[in-house]
């Protein structure tokens, strides 16, 4: 039979509390278990002693006989000096997927784009103000001949 050491959930709703137990690897995690060995209970603070509790001795002799534990119980079953947990190391955990590399590199290239033109928007900018500004002519007086019908038409309605 192959034996699993694992957490088997109690308590309430969004009030967990964990009885750490030796089971069949085959039955539920809340069901039948062989041996409740300890308890852990997340609500406490990281540092309080009461957070975790193992039974040492029934720790050791169901790992010595075969026993799997889980990756939880097997930090805890490390921090107790029972079992030696080899540390894990995923490099690419926090990389991101292709899309999102996708989105990012769009991102930059319209940035760029923008840094680009706005360059470019400046220096033309700064090129007409050093070319001397044309003179400006007065505006023409406008001529009175264009007002004129204008002055006959509202004669003729009135």
């Amino acid at each position: 039979m192959a034996t699993s050491i694992r957490l088997s959930r109690g308590g309430s709703k969004k009030r967990p509390f964990y009885k750490i137990v030796v089971t069949d690897s085959r039955s539920p995690r809340d069901g039948r278990f062989i041996e409740r060995i300890g308890s852990y209970n997340p609500l406490l603070a990281k540092g309080d002693e009461n957070r975790v509790i193992i039974n040492t001795e029934r720790a050791k002799h169901w790992v010595s006989v075969g026993a799997q534990p889980t990756d939880r119980v097997a930090r805890f079953l490390d921090a107790a000096g029972i079992v030696e947990r080899a540390a894990r190391n995923n490099p690419n955990k926090a990389e991101p997927g292709q899309k999102a590399k996708d989105r990012a590199e769009d991102k930059a290239q319209k940035i760029a784009d923008a840094a680009e033109a706005e360059a470019a928007a400046k220096a033309a900018a700064e090129e007409a103000a050093k070319a001397p500004a044309p003179v400006e002519e007065a505006p023409a007086e406008e001529a009175a001949a264009e007002e004129a019908p204008a002055a006959e038409a509202s004669e003729e309605q009135a």
